[in-house]
């Protein structure tokens, strides 16, 4: 076994690596790019190298630099996770050139499997299942059309260099398919520097399913399928394993496949064959078909992880580092079911644009595993991608694990950007979801109710002006003066809807709240804080911005009584107590003359001073409260009037 490897890579697969390496007693080293230089997986690491600028191109993406760093600290080989370098065989030549060993898979098998028309080729050669299509080299225009009439309509045509849907285009009918070529040969020029396509049958409710491999460079097994059919513009989004409805003759069907696509290319490590299933009239043996063959580890793994019992990074290092493979295929078995949420920092209703922010909270479920590159504090980078987590659940059965995921989601916390959380917990609540009723195009099917924003209610309200007002922890004596039970006022926006709210606290486990009109009374039963028998959700603050949680988090901030003192100032001639609270101290004369901005008294109120300023020029008409007096919000303290020419 290795006694020392290099990460090259970032954030949740890093970190990943990292964990199992340091089970196993290998010392690990981290890379890093300027805008990573405090990040969560060079804190891990047992040694850390600066590798360049935060652009990918000069960093991540320098593989002579990241060799140059692993022969420096004397590392034995490298890990390269997933994205990046991890698919490049001119990087896993270079890297044994190097005399390091590479954790992945040959150059060569990389080469056969980078370009999705001849790995086509290859797989037909080597008894996969391929989608009915042309995976040729003549790219004439006319000559595809005509080979998308043999095929028949719907066809898809794809970029044979692509990834990520970039140079993917459907066509249902032959008068559309002379511009859909255009438009996808220049976006794969523009992505990936190569116009050619393939043509292939496009299946009506197609499912896309995947079979994890593992090979020692000779023999391979199959750790059984994932189904990745949630995804949304050709992105995952929700994984699971194994894949509803999967028969035991499907299953034995796509898992020879795979291993026979795995020993036709001599594949070493993990791998995964990638491919499209009919799923209009249930699975069956002979509705698969090959689409690629992704030659590294997955985002997804964990989900395979779960139902197996086995660590696939562990297997990555033992076979890399000499070991033959630590099972036989009769040696593998599922229990059980998983699933995988992946949480982004996107702006779902803005067309899920990634976002950025800094994380002033975050948390995750008790009982959930939770593979993440960041921590609160850390910085959703624009130069990387936007994950800040997976969220993976494991059950005993489908449901189970479903229910899981949906808990787990709903208790997950996220203060500092916008997340797609709220997206993911009604994907996984959806009904047809829930039936195992999955395809491709289940998302964009039903894209307005999954992305739609619920109102709020008076539990969100309640609990971010509770946090706002530091009533959230009850205590014997909170709540009473000598004089009447605590009345106090915050003013909270969302959006950019303003609501004044009230609290009368009536003792250390009852509050009393007036949100504008209505009325409504909350009770601590011991633990928590209850409306109506609903619990108060939990509530981050940062500054004056409050994050209330549960499931679809509610962004709410505190205005400053400042800045409404001065508003209402500005449209009477009366200064009021904002909120109630001691009048510190009086500064007006009657008579005098004061100018826009001049102080005029200090109220004393949530355990702050608050300066209560002249909104316009004018004169002191009347002086309607003297230092000591304790007020109620909405109290005169002075009247203007207009003055003289």
């Amino acid at each position: 076994m290795f006694d020392k490897i290099l990460i090259a890579n970032r954030g949740e697969i890093a970190c990943r690596v990292i964990e199992t390496a340091r089970d196993m007693g290998v010392r690990t080293v981290a890379v890093y790019s300027d805008a990573d230089a405090n990040s969560k997986h060079v804190a891990m690491a047992d040694e850390a190298v600066h590798i360049g600028g935060p652009a990918p191109a000069d960093s991540y993406l320098k593989g002579d630099v990241i060799i140059r760093a692993a022969q420096d600290v004397k590392a034995e080989a490298i890990h390269p996770g997933y994205g990046f370098l991890s698919e490049n065989p001119g990087f896993v030549d270079a890297v044994e050139a190097a005399g390091l060993s590479f954790i992945g898979p040959s150059a060569d098998a990389i080469r056969k499997m980078g370009l999705k028309d001849a790995a086509k080729v290859l797989m037909e050669k080597a008894g996969v299942p391929v989608v009915p299509g042309y995976h040729g080299s003549n790219q004439d225009a006319d000559f595809l059309t005509a080979e998308a009439d043999k095929i028949g309509y719907p066809v898809l045509i794809k970029a044979v260099a692509g990834g990520g849907g970039k140079g993917m285009r459907l066509v249902e009918a032959a008068d559309a398919f002379a511009d859909a070529l255009a438009s996808a040969q220049g976006e794969a020029t523009t992505a990936f520097g190569n116009p050619d396509v393939l043509i292939e049958k496009y299946i009506q409710q197609p499912r896309h399913i995947e079979v994890q491999v593992f090979g020692d460079g000779t023999q391979a097994v199959h750790l059984f399928e994932r189904d990745c059919s949630l995804q949304r513009r050709h992105q995952k989004v929700i994984e699971e394993a194994p894949a509803p409805g999967m028969t035991a003759e499907m299953r034995a069907a796509m898992g020879e496949a795979g291993v026979r696509a795995a020993e036709a290319i001599g594949y070493k490590g993990a791998g995964t064959v990638e491919f499209i299933v009919d799923g209009s009239g249930g699975l069956r043996p002979d509705g698969f078909w090959f689409m690629e063959m992704n030659t590294r580890l997955q985002v997804e793994h964990p989900v395979t992880e779960l139902i197996t019992g086995v660590d696939l990074v562990e297997w990555q290092l033992r076979v890399a580092a000499g070991e033959s493979l630590p099972k036989q295929q009769d040696e593998l078995t599922i229990t059980g079911h998983a699933f995988e949420a992946r949480l982004y920092a996107e702006d779902v209703q803005k067309g899920f644009l990634p976002a950025t922010g800094t994380l002033t909270h975050l948390a995750f479920a008790d009982g959930c595993r939770a593979d993440s590159g960041v921590r609160s504090g850390d910085t959703i980078s624009p130069w990387y991608d936007p994950m800040i987590s997976k969220v993976i659940v494991h059950g005993s059965t489908r449901a189970v694990a479903l229910s899981k995921l949906c808990r787990a989601l709903e208790q997950t916390e996220v203060a500092g950007t916008v997340t797609n959380l709220a997206f993911l917990g009604a994907l996984a609540a959806h009904e047809g979801f829930g039936r195992g009723e999955v395809d491709t195009g289940l998302i964009a099917r039903d894209l307005e109710v999954l992305t739609a924003i619920g109102d709020l209610d008076a539990v969100q309200w309640i609990a971010a002006a509770q946090s706002a007002l530091n009533l959230s922890n009850p205590s014997e004596d909170s709540g009473f003066t000598l004089w009447a039970p605590l009345l106090r006022a915050v003013q909270l926006s969302h959006g950019e809807y303003i609501l004044d709210i009230w609290v009368k606290v009536l003792g250390p486990h009852a509050q009393h709240w007036q949100l504008g009109d209505s009325s409504h009374e909350v009770r601590f039963d011991g633990t928590v804080w209850r409306l109506d028998g609903r619990v108060l959700p939990n509530v981050a603050s940062a500054g004056n911005r409050l994050t209330v949680f549960g499931g679809a988090s509610r962004i709410f901030d505190q205005i400053d009584p400042l800045d409404r003192a001065g508003s209402a100032g500005g449209d009477t001639n009366v200064i009021e107590a904002p909120m109630p609270g001691l009048v510190k101290a009086v500064f007006a004369d009657a008579g005098a003359k004061v100018k826009e901005g001049d102080r005029l008294a200090i109220l004393e109120a949530m355990k702050m001073e608050h300066s209560l300023l002249a909104a316009r020029d004018g004169v002191v008409a009347e002086v309607l409260a003297a230092a000591g007096d304790q007020v109620e919000a909405g109290a005169a303290l002075v009247r203007l009037e207009e003055a003289e020419s």
